[in-house]
């Protein structure tokens, strides 16, 4: 293992809060003295089939504790799903399915392979110890906590004085994520910022039992494309681990300057020297941005896919975009889809192109569209929506537009 120093140094690369950094000192030490590699837990809710960038912070710190020689435990929160975390909710989330819930795990056990260590990583479903626990050890661990101490938390507190319901089960999903702490005596616990509430309650459910309380880290939200929100689905300003190369190319590509360096700071495997040294170059002329943020996003592609696949996204990248026709500044719209194709005329309307579908077939009828550069004819074209497509109608009206598909 590399010296605590050194250790600390890389864990808290983007952190924005350690709790606290003297244990954290403390188990590391201890580590190193007894060769026996820290637990590190985060867990994630499979509420959704597809992980982001967003989720991808995490995964990224994750690693980085397993290339320092630690345990990493992802933790499925197959049970805490049937509740639905609450944090940042304004109402209580509909429950989902088992089956439902089944199938998002399988994927997320796919998908965050192509981050971190297989030979490293443990992965538990929270199901196994909480739904062995008895009536009578539910209401006990209910009698931890306070509604006054609840109702601390900012999206509580909101919806109480806003008269929405709280329903009592929300209640549960703190004490149950800090109990997930104490079966896996884990060491470490990362999480969003949004987190914090929960994962100190892990903290203090450890020690009342006399276990080590483990060190909280919390990573900062991931902003979206839009440099504003943070990255959701449901606002489409994401980018998806298991999109094409050509999609997460285009989205990096796509975003301001100043939102990049956030991405390199969060997301590379470069040191914070190099990207700072990369910065330099940018703001003194040495290097164009453009070709800094082809570097961040071929290092994104080759990491979800491969090399080769990076090095073709950034050929037809070129191919679809370095084009002298083009204007300075395309719209872009992301465009949800419900399934592996969607009808041109219906993708102009969708698009912002035109004002209907029949104006749609009438301006391919007249030989006015082109999609990637090529001329489109047929009013029944069928456009595949697996890569971001540049469309065009007439002289003048550009749009690029991503897809998304209906869960």
């Amino acid at each position: 293992m590399k010296s605590v120093e050194e250790q600390i140094a890389l864990i808290e690369r983007g952190c924005a809060e350690l709790i606290s950094r003297e244990d954290l000192e403390e188990k590391l030490r201890n580590a190193i003295e007894k060769d026996e590699p820290l637990i590190i837990k985060a867990g994630f809710d499979p509420t959704a089939p597809d992980l982001h960038l967003g989720h991808t912070v995490l995964l990224q710190k994750l690693r980085q504790f397993q290339q320092l020689g630690h345990t990493v435990i992802f933790l499925i929160g197959d049970f805490t799903c049937l509740i639905g975390d609450p944090t940042g909710k304004s109402e209580t989330r509909p429950p989902l399915t088992r089956d439902d819930i089944a199938r998002n795990a399988e994927t997320y056990k796919q998908q965050v392979f192509k981050i971190l260590n297989p030979a490293k990583t443990k992965v538990v479903f929270n199901s196994v110890w909480l739904g062995e626990l008895s009536s009578y050890e539910m209401i006990h661990l209910a009698s931890e906590l306070t509604v006054a101490r609840m109702l601390e938390r900012d999206d509580f507190k909101k919806r109480f004085e806003a008269h929405r319901p709280i329903s009592i089960h929300e209640f549960f999903y703190p004490l149950i994520q800090g109990y997930d702490s104490v079966a896996l005596k884990a060491d470490v616990e990362l999480g969003g910022t949004d987190q914090l509430f929960n994962l100190l309650m892990g903290r203090e459910m450890q020690r009342s039992r006399g276990i080590p309380p483990q060190v909280v880290l919390t990573m900062p939200l991931l902003e979206g494309l839009d440099g504003v929100n943070k990255m959701s689905k449901s606002l489409g300003n994401y980018i998806g681990i298991s999109e094409s190369a050509d999609n997460i190319f285009g989205k990096v590509l796509s975003m301001s300057d100043e939102l990049m360096f956030r991405y390199y700071e969060l997301l590379s495997d470069l040191t914070l020297e190099e990207i700072a040294l990369l910065k330099q170059d940018m703001e003194q002329g040495k290097v164009h941005p453009k070709a800094v943020k082809v570097q961040l996003a071929k290092e994104l592609v080759t990491r979800f896919h491969d090399q080769d696949a990076a090095d073709a996204a950034e050929k037809n990248f070129e191919q679809i975009f370095k084009c002298h026709e083009l204007p300075d500044e395309i719209p872009e719209k992301n465009i949800i889809v419900e399934g592996e194709s969607i009808w041109l005329p219906k993708l102009l309307h969708e698009a912002g192109l035109v004002q209907s579908t029949s104006e749609g077939r009438r301006m391919v009828k007249q030989n006015a569209v082109s999609v990637n550069g090529d001329k489109i004819a047929d009013v029944n074209a069928e456009i595949p929506t697996d890569a971001e497509v540049l469309l065009k109608v007439g002289k003048r009206r550009f749009c690029k537009a991503s897809f998304s598909l209906d869960h």
